[in-house]
């Protein structure tokens, strides 16, 4: 029997919840599956928004045309592991940006925030601005290792490192603590949008497609619809703030550990502006859009699916 305006689907969160410590382990491990398949593309999404970053220093290298003859130009000369640069500190920003992002937004749905006009935007970009700060040195180190390539393909600044524990050390021993830290300032307000319009449109697209029951109520497909509605806003959103982070995050340092191209979120900002057009700020937009479709798919999926076993399991429990 179809419900009437009245009585609109129920959302399985609300009549099951999962725990925060649940939610933290279960959205970190979404998020490192995603991370697997689209790690290819966050590569050639980085190369790309590195382009064009020296013109001011009368140079301009552009070796990368396009997304597949960027793919193909790194398989080329990085082998096919090139695709997969900078993994594993993909994978430990995705478990530990994600794990705190999904528990913080959990405790903030736990405590009636969602429920409110709005509260969903705010769990979101409160949850996303925490995850962005202690995943940041992790962001640090997988941009800085997607960056390195052979001379003739190299693009931005080039820093030689020789895996995540040793990129780790050389910029600790180099900068200190605070040089972790470096570029958090670009991070947060990148992750916040995109943590705010990730979790808000998954959720009310959702739960408009289980109003319009188009999809069996408890289907995998409802969660990929969602996710398919959300992908979009986040690529919208984020893309400018993710070519700012991605400058910042790699720039080189002085002796003092300040950015020795970019001042700050809005010094890059404006450089960019000025220096390579308003348009710039959307560079990679077609991979960012590719790798970020897919992941916020994949992880919205991950997520909603590993939720939904926690739930049975807490059902058999009781």
């Amino acid at each position: 029997m179809p419900l009437s305006p009245a009585q609109p689907a129920p959302r399985p969160e609300a009549m099951e919840p999962v725990s925060p410590a649940v939610d933290l382990v279960l959205g970190a491990s979404a998020c490192c599956l995603a991370c697997v398949f689209t790690n290819p593309l966050e590569v050639v999404k980085t190369r790309l928004q590195l382009q064009g970053e020296l013109r001011a220093r009368g140079t301009y290298p552009r070796p990368y045309r396009g997304i597949v003859a960027a793919a193909a130009a790194v398989a080329r000369t990085d082998g096919l592991r090139g695709l997969q640069k900078g993994l594993a500190a993909g994978l430990l920003y995705q478990a530990l940006m994600n794990g705190v992002r999904f528990y913080c937004y959990s405790l903030a749905c736990q405590a009636g925030l969602a429920q409110q006009p709005g509260g969903t935007l705010v769990a979101g970009a409160l949850a996303g601005a925490l995850g962005a700060f202690v995943g940041s040195p992790a962001y640090l180190v997988k941009t800085q290792l997607q960056a390195q390539s052979v001379a003739a393909m190299a693009v931005g600044h080039q820093h030689h490192h020789q895996g995540v524990l040793g990129a780790l050390e050389t910029i600790w021993r180099q900068q200190g603590v605070t040089g972790l830290w470096r570029g958090v300032g670009g991070a947060v307000p990148r992750v916040m949008v995109g943590s705010a319009a990730q979790l808000a449109t998954f959720a009310s697209s959702k739960a408009w497609v289980q109003e319009r029951q188009w999809l069996p109520e408890e289907s995998w497909l409802v969660a990929l619809a969602g996710g398919m509605i959300s992908s979009v806003a986040v690529a919208a959103v984020m893309t400018p703030f993710d070519v700012v982070s991605t400058r910042l995050y790699n720039q080189p340092v002085d002796e003092a550990g300040r950015g020795q191209l970019y001042r700050g979120l809005v010094d890059c900002l404006v450089k960019i502006w000025r220096q390579e057009g308003p348009l710039a700020l959307y560079k990679g937009l077609g991979p960012a859009y590719v790798r970020l479709g897919p992941h916020t798919i994949l992880s919205m999926l991950f997520w909603d699916e590993l939720r939904k076993l926690a739930r049975r399991d807490q059902q058999q429990g009781t």
